[in-house]
């Protein structure tokens, strides 16, 4: 069964940055993409970075220019970088892979991410 582990969430200041890990315990080379949702309480889940397996990212409108997704083929791990936090960006932050084309069927637990002074 696949598993994935993620890591980095915490309690940081606005303008700060965190670092999210997910940590596959198969070969991440199989899937057709990979992300990051997030989910505020009251809001609906998001999508706030994909990384294709041909290495292609997008980002959502609100994290553009602040946050970078990455992978790591041979660690089987993918990355949240995220910087100039701001209070919005309070969530639970889950990774999720696509193992078919069109559906996000593998997830994590969630992590969560709190920016505030």
């Amino acid at each position: 069964q696949v598993q994935l582990v993620e890591s980095g969430g915490g309690l940081v200041q606005p303008g700060g940055s965190l670092r999210l890990s997910c940590a596959d315990s198969g070969s991440i080379a199989r899937y057709y993409a990979m992300g990051w949702f997030r989910q505020a309480p009251g809001k609906q889940r998001e999508l706030v970075a994909v990384v294709t397996s041909s290495g292609t990212t997008n980002y959502a409108d609100s994290v553009k220019g602040r946050f970078a997704i990455s992978r790591d083929n041979a660690e089987n791990t993918w990355y949240l970088q995220m910087s100039s936090l701001k209070p919005e960006d309070t969530a639970v932050y889950y990774c999720a892979a696509r193992a078919s084309p069109t559906i996000w069927d593998t997830w994590g637990q969630g992590t969560q991410v709190t920016v505030s002074s």
